[in-house]
């Protein structure tokens, strides 16, 4: 380890001192995203609720991290969050590697989300789309093919929205993230899901109550 240290010209108390700072600017990114988000993440689990209320299903999707932000937000819809529930439908995108090689394949990248929403999609359903920048194709892809079945979408980014932002339309939801740090976006975007997870909870129980 120490030889590690001089070879990166770092020292253990330089060390701590960055991750202190990483941790700080995390809080930070926080703080301002609880400044400027509660209302739309609520809106978001607003729409979900209806969808699932009316036999919709929620379809996820995303790259890389937020692939694995789309598997999390449907596993924890189908088993289970924080409290005792029926099981909610909820499908990630990301998941299925035939598909997602073989469309990539046969038609592009482009379209690995939107050819399944295209299979799977009806109009009772929601999407939720998750991208940091906002300029993925196949994320772009995936709401147009989502209105193209009458779907309403959460768009979940970061940035200044990018191009995916300027597809939605009523009643779509935007939750961006007021941030320009990758890292930052996903840390925010993580607490954003759980958010979303504890209101389809309460939601849930509510209406389960006698």
């Amino acid at each position: 380890m120490p030889a590690n240290h001089d070879r990166l010209n770092l020292t253990p108390m330089s060390d701590t001192q960055h991750i202190t700072d990483l941790f700080d600017a995390s809080i930070e990114a926080k703080r301002s995203a609880r400044e400027r988000l509660p209302q739309t993440i609520t809106a978001a689990a607003q729409r979900m609720q209806q969808s699932l209320a009316g036999g919709g299903k929620v379809l996820s999707c995303g790259n890389g991290g937020s692939a694995a932000d789309a598997q999390h937000f449907a596993a924890e819809l189908v088993n289970r969050f924080e409290s005792a529930r029926p099981a909610l439908a909820a499908v990630a995108l990301t998941t299925d590697s035939s598909i997602l090689t073989s469309v990539a394949n046969d038609f592009s990248y482009r379209n690995i989300f939107a050819r399944q929403i295209e299979a799977l999609g009806v109009s009772a359903d929601h999407l939720l789309a998750i991208t940091t920048s906002g300029n993925s194709e196949n994320i772009e892809a995936a709401i147009q093919c989502a209105h193209d079945r009458d779907m309403s979408v959460t768009l979940l980014d970061g940035r200044d929205g990018g191009r995916a932002a300027g597809l939605l339309q009523p009643p779509d939801v935007e939750i961006r993230v007021p941030s320009h740090s990758t890292a930052r976006i996903q840390e925010v975007h993580l607490l954003v899901i759980h958010c979303l997870c504890s209101l389809l909870d309460q939601y849930i129980s509510r209406s389960l109550k006698p």
